[in-house]
């Protein structure tokens, strides 16, 4: 940050410096002053439509809402006067009109910020005898739960689908008394980050269908963990009680996934339940018998001492159970173990091969990106969301195998490898100053001459797709 770009303002008669290019809630939130807020969020795009965010700036006729309001500099902010104050009980009583009395049956109870704020901002009663107005449940799929009664309209989950799923398929209908939030042709909601409306909800009307009744939030152990079905690494919180885990909910981590997770990582823990192999099994007479673990462990051993053994590790499998068969099959002698089940190309001794040479934070800075025998909206939405960003900057976007239903336009180059020789593809890539290619398991695994992948890294460092800058 440059000098230039401070300017000094007042915050409740505490002079600080702040970016001149930042809000007066942000500035807020710097001077370490608390501003309540529904429909801000930090990643999504501003929309001024909950009001609860008011502050009061000197010489200002009236009260304004800090999320949307720029700074200039000499300019007194302040955020606890009695005006301030009562600005906020007025917003809050307003957003209580229709809001149901559903707390003590809401699955969002005990972690909804219109419950906490109501607490603190909000008056101790209420002053209106008409009846609430009742709004039909939506159908968002087999995931998300709706009860719209409760909605107040913050928007974050219509943002939400639009500026970061990048499927405009959620809006608002209607005015006034009648607008509702609703998917605009009752269908689900087709986007593989869709469980990410339930956490960015701020009342209970976005819940977990799964997760429905099981539990209150002050009754779980919370476990900090990593996600390894995304192949990202993406950082989760697993709540649990007692030995069953009953829901996994995103970590911010700004390098990987954000503040997102993918329908995948935060559904995936049922399979932990149902259809488990829980014992072993010995074929016996063409059948599977039940047996228990020590008879297992003895006909393993027998057997092992009669042969070469030969090790596949899953994808599934963590680093530690990794590491573990690995040395326990040096016993066996070396080059058995193998971790690729899908046949996939490496270059011996060449760990470029292997990884994502590019930190995950890079891939939206690309201006131009090759997407070769993959489909990141599937295989790895928190990329394919990286991928969205960049073209939301304008980046190109050329896709070499089958045409894909992606939620941005790419340039279909042709279904072989051959096509990065086009002429479309070399002169975009002369114009290009940051460019990137991502190949997937599509080509990975049919590759039968590792003299094709060594050409493939020949052309990554020829276009300055790889250089040591952008190397992990």
């Amino acid at each position: 940050m440059s000098k230039d770009s401070l300017i000094n303002i007042k915050i409740n008669n505490k002079e600080i410096q702040v970016d001149k290019n930042l809000t007066v809630m942000q500035a807020c939130e710097i001077a370490g002053e608390e501003i309540p807020r529904f429909c801000y969020h930090d990643k999504l795009s501003i929309a001024g439509n909950c009001r609860m965010c008011l502050v009061e700036i000197e010489k200002a006729p009236k009260l304004v809402s800090s999320c949307t309001m720029p700074l200039m500099d000499g300019m007194s902010i302040i955020t606890n006067s009695d005006k301030v104050k009562a600005g906020r009980k007025g917003v809050m009583e307003f957003l209580l009109i229709n809001h149901p009395l559903d707390c003590p049956i809401c699955d969002q109870g005990g972690e909804c910020d219109l419950q906490d704020q109501a607490m603190y901002y909000g008056f101790d009663k209420s002053r209106y005898q008409e009846n609430k107005r009742a709004v039909d449940n939506k159908n968002m799929g087999p995931l998300v739960n709706t009860i719209m009664t409760r909605c107040i309209h913050c928007t974050r989950c219509v943002r939400f689908a639009t500026e970061v799923a990048g499927v405009p398929e959620l809006g608002m209908l209607g005015r006034g008394e009648n607008a509702e939030i609703t998917t605009y042709l009752e269908q689900s909601i087709t986007s593989e980050l869709s469980g990410n409306v339930i956490d960015l909800c701020p009342v209970g009307a976005l819940t977990s269908k799964p997760y429905q009744f099981k539990a209150r939030p002050w009754e779980l152990k919370r476990t900090d963990s990593i996600d390894i079905f995304d192949a990202v690494g993406s950082n989760i919180r697993i709540d649990s009680r007692a030995q069953e885990i009953l829901r996994v909910t995103p970590r911010a981590n700004d390098l990987i996934n954000e503040e997102w997770i993918t329908d995948k990582v935060r559904f995936n823990y049922d399979g932990y339940y149902q259809q488990r192999i829980d014992q072993p099994y010995i074929r016996k007479n063409g059948t599977l018998d039940p047996v228990t673990w020590s008879d297992a462990i003895k006909s393993l051993k027998q057997k092992l001492k009669n042969s070469k053994p030969l090790s596949l590790i899953g994808d599934q499998v963590d680093i530690e159970t990794g590491y573990a068969i690995k040395k326990f099959m040096k016993n066996f002698g070396d080059n058995n173990v193998e971790c690729r089940t899908d046949n996939q190309a490496i270059i011996q001794n060449n760990v470029e091969s292997i990884r994502f040479n590019t930190p995950l934070t890079e891939i939206e800075n690309a201006d131009l990106i090759i997407i070769g025998g993959t489909n990141p909206r599937i295989e790895a939405p928190i990329i394919n969301h990286k991928i969205f960003k960049a073209y939301n900057n304008f980046a190109e976007i050329f896709n070499i195998g089958e045409n894909l239903d992606l939620n941005y336009p790419t340039h279909q180059l042709g279904e072989d490898l051959s096509n990065l020789n086009s002429e479309d593809l070399q002169k975009a890539l002369k114009k290009s100053k940051n460019p990137l290619m991502i190949i997937g398991s599509g080509f990975l695994s049919n590759i039968q001459d590792v003299k094709t992948l060594k050409a493939l890294f020949e052309f990554s460092y020829k276009n300055k797709i790889i250089t040591e800058e952008k190397i992990i």
